[in-house]
């Protein structure tokens, strides 16, 4: 994958996962600045191994890789939820 499409791909995985993240928890609309850039940060964290799995996912069964993406937005969130409600 080239770099503008692998670029492409992470800014349209993180906008996604961040919607879902408001979507989901609410309350990151109220949390102090330091909870939602530890929020965002666990996010960036996880954001190499999740895009590595998506595309190893969507190769292994590109016919599904819609859901290996949604998967991948789920996951992203679900790091982010974790350290909102872990304050």
């Amino acid at each position: 994958m080239n770099t503008a499409a692998l670029d492409t791909l992470a800014n349209q995985l993180g906008t996604d996962a961040l919607t879902t993240l408001l979507r989901l928890c609410p309350e990151i609309r109220t949390a102090s600045q330091t909870q939602q850039e530890a929020t965002c940060a666990a996010m960036r964290s996880a954001a190499k191994a999740t895009i590595d799995q998506l595309i190893d996912d969507a190769q292994d069964a590109p016919g599904v890789s819609h859901i290996a993406y949604q998967t991948a937005v789920l996951n992203l969130a679900h790091a982010g939820i974790k350290v909102l409600r872990a304050a």
